[in-house]
C-alpha cells in the first residue's frame, strides 16, 4: 500500500516536470522572432480591421464562432462586438435565426485537418460525409482506412487526411481513453499546443485555428492569405517564412483584434486579386474602380 502511494507520487511530480517542460518549451520556440521590426502598430490593426469590415462585412463563414468570444475590454469595442454579432446572425430562408450547436474541440480539429490543401467547399463536404458515415468517432476509428478514405475523397489528399484523423483518434483513445479533447479547454496555450503538437500531421497553423475558433484563446493562425499580405504591406520583413510571421504578429497584434482581424485578413486574401500571387478560381470581389482597402498600405499592391 505505501509502495503504491510512494509510485503515485512519483507519478504525478513526473507529470508536474513534463508541464513545466512543455511550458518552458513552447515560450522558447515563441520568442520575438524581429523584436526591431516596428510593424505592425496597434493602430495600423485597428485601421486595417475597420477598413477591410466596412469593404467585405464581417464573413458568415465565421459568424458562429464570432459570437462565442469573450465581450471586448472596452465601451468602445463592446459596440463594435454587438454591431458585428448583430449582422452575422445566420438566418434560414425564412429569416429566422438558426441556433447551432456548439462545435467539439475534437469536431473542430478534423474539420481543420480536412480544410488543408482544399476548398472551403470541398473540407465542408468531406466533414459532412464523414459525420453522415460515421456517426461516432468510435466509428471513425474501428473503420477500415479505405471506407475513411472514401467517405472523404472529395476534399483531396484523402489518405493523407485519413491516415492522420484516424492517429489522432488511436492516441487519444490509447492516452485518455476515450475520443474526447474538451479537457484542452482547461489548459494554458502553451500546453495547449503541446498537446496537440504531439499528434502527426498536426502543425502549427492547425494548432492555432484550433486555438482561435474551438477554445476561444487569442490566436492569430497564419495560412497562405495573411502570409502573403503581411509581407505585402511590410508588417514582416521580406525573409519571413510563415511560421516566423505567425510568431511576430501573435506578439504585435493587440489581442482584442486578433478574431477579426484574423478572419478579415483571410477572406479578403481570398476574394483580392491585388494581394495574393494566384488568382485561383474562385472569383473575386472588385469595387468598380478595381481598389483594394490596402493599397494605401503598400506599393507593392498597386
Amino acid at each position: 500500500m505505501q509502495n503504491r502511494h510512494k509510485r503515485k507520487q512519483q507519478h504525478e511530480l513526473k507529470r508536474q516536470n513534463n508541464k513545466k517542460s512543455a511550458e518552458t518549451i513552447s515560450n522558447t520556440k515563441e520568442e520575438e522572432p524581429f523584436p526591431t521590426h516596428a510593424r505592425p502598430t496597434p493602430d495600423e490593426c485597428r485601421a486595417i480591421r475597420d477598413s477591410l469590415l466596412a469593404f467585405h462585412g464581417f464573413p458568415q463563414e465565421f459568424a458562429r464562432y464570432r459570437k462565442q468570444r469573450p465581450y471586448l475590454i472596452t465601451l468602445q469595442d463592446k459596440e463594435e462586438s454587438s454591431h458585428l454579432i448583430n449582422n452575422c446572425d445566420e438566418k434560414n430562408d425564412n429569416g429566422v435565426k438558426v441556433e447551432e450547436e456548439e462545435e467539439s474541440v475534437l469536431d473542430g480539429l478534423v474539420k481543420t485537418v480536412l480544410s488543408q490543401n482544399t476548398t472551403e467547399v470541398n473540407s465542408q463536404r468531406a466533414f459532412l460525409n464523414l459525420k453522415s458515415a460515421f456517426p461516432t468517432w468510435e466509428n471513425v476509428l474501428a473503420a477500415e482506412s479505405k471506407f475513411v478514405e472514401n467517405a472523404i475523397r472529395c476534399g483531396g489528399l484523402a489518405p493523407t487526411k485519413a491516415a492522420c484523423i484516424r492517429n489522432i483518434l488511436s492516441s487519444l483513445m490509447e492516452k485518455k481513453g476515450r475520443l474526447c479533447l474538451e479537457h484542452l479547454r482547461d489548459l494554458s496555450v502553451a500546453e495547449i499546443k503541446a498537446e496537440l503538437s504531439h499528434f502527426k500531421g498536426i502543425g502549427p497553423k492547425t494548432v492555432a485555428c484550433v486555438l482561435m475558433f474551438n477554445l476561444q484563446k487569442d490566436d492569430f493562425p497564419v495560412d497562405t492569405h495573411v502570409f502573403e499580405i503581411a509581407k505585402a504591406i511590410g508588417w514582416v520583413p521580406p525573409v519571413a517564412d510563415r511560421n516566423k510571421t505567425y510568431l511576430h504578429l501573435n506578439h504585435c497584434i493587440p489581442k482584442e483584434l486578433k478574431f477579426d482581424l484574423n478572419c478579415l485578413l483571410y477572406t479578403h486574401g481570398k476574394l483580392c486579386r491585388k494581394c495574393t500571387k494566384k488568382s485561383g478560381s474562385q472569383q473575386r470581389k472588385e469595387t468598380l474602380h478595381d481598389s483594394c482597402p490596402l493599397l494605401n498600405y503598400c506599393d507593392k499592391l498597386s
